[in-house]
């Protein structure tokens, strides 16, 4: 599996990439399909689009830090 970081995706890579999970933004924040903004589940914190994660193989968007990484890694095993 090829990881591809989304830090330096440009802008409208990220809101295509978005609209294909049913997702969206407000140019700031990431947007579920109801116009809300995505909290990380681990730190619940809103996700902001130049921050954002997206494990492969999943639909669930993160907080680019540590401990959201962890946590997930920890819930949802090995990336391999």
């Amino acid at each position: 599996m090829e990881l591809v970081s989304l830090q330096k995706m440009p802008k409208e890579a990220k809101l295509g990439l978005l609209k294909e999970l049913g997702f969206g933004s407000d140019g700031k924040f990431v947007l579920d399909s109801e116009g809300k903004k995505v909290k990380d589940p681990y730190i619940n914190e809103e996700v902001m689009l130049s921050n954002m994660l997206i494990f492969p193989g999943s639909a669930i968007i993160l907080d680019n830090n540590p401990l959201s990484i962890a946590l997930y890694i920890e819930e949802h095993g090995d990336l391999d």
